[in-house]
Formats: structure tokens, sequence, C-alpha cells
């Protein structure tokens, strides 16, 4: 479900937790260096690398098949084989973290996944938990 937005601050994207329960906004930061996502929650304010939107959309075809979101808090583990795993993961195009703000670099897994799915780019679960998404 693709949104009609402009995807910057002054037009965000609005955007749920794939459970549902949150409601949240994000928005890209050109001007940033590195470009930058800003996401909004709450009084809460994440960061995150924006090129994670294309990385993201190519490890899921590469894959090709639903993997599980797996989202935790940066100072928690992220189970293998997750998204928050990948988001984190030396191997990936990165060499580690997409979240820019220490202390506030996890729940890549959380909200990620519903911006893509926004875009049109990926299809996501929207279970009360141990939620999936997959390319589309």
């Amino acid at each position: 479900m693709a949104q009609d937005t402009t995807g910057t601050k002054d037009d965000p994207w609005v955007l749920r937790t794939p459970p549902g329960t949150s409601e949240y906004t994000m928005y890209r930061d050109g001007s940033a260096d590195p470009p930058t996502l800003v996401c909004v929650v709450g009084a809460t304010t994440l960061t995150y690398q924006a090129r994670a939107v294309g990385d993201l959309h190519a490890m899921l075809k590469e894959v090709g098949d639903w993997v599980p979101l797996g989202a935790a808090d940066e100072q928690k583990p992220a189970k293998e084989g997750t998204v928050e795993a990948w988001g984190r993961s030396a191997d990936n195009p990165v060499g580690g973290w997409y979240g820019l703000r220490k202390g506030y670099r996890g729940r890549f897994g959380m909200y990620l996944p519903p911006l893509l799915e926004a875009l049109g780019l990926a299809e996501l679960e929207h279970n009360p938990r141990n939620n999936r998404m997959r390319a589309l």
C-alpha cells in the first residue's frame, strides 16, 4: 500500500508498527551525511542510514522467502536469521549497524519493514507478534 507522501520532514510517512499497535513517522533527510531516515516514535527519535531501504530490499530479494523481523533494542541480542540481526551484522553492506544514534540503533526490524511496505517494496505480516516480511 504505497503512501501519497514525499517522505520529507514536512510531509513524512505515517506508519504503524507491524502488529499495528503504535503509529510513528519517518522521513528522509538527504542533507545529512550520510543521508538519513529519521524515525519519530512519540518523544523518541531514531536515525538510520537511508540506504537501508535499498539494501534491505536487495537482501530480501536474494533470500526469496519470508524473513522474521526479530525487532530488539540495541542492548539486547538479535535472533540470528532475522531482519534485526541483518541490520546489525558485520556481513551487511555497511559492515554493521544501520542505526546511527548510539543507544537507539536497534529496532531496525520494527521500524524499517513498514516503510518498505508503504513504498511497495515488501509484503509484511501484521500479527500480534513474530511477524515476517518478504520482497515484492
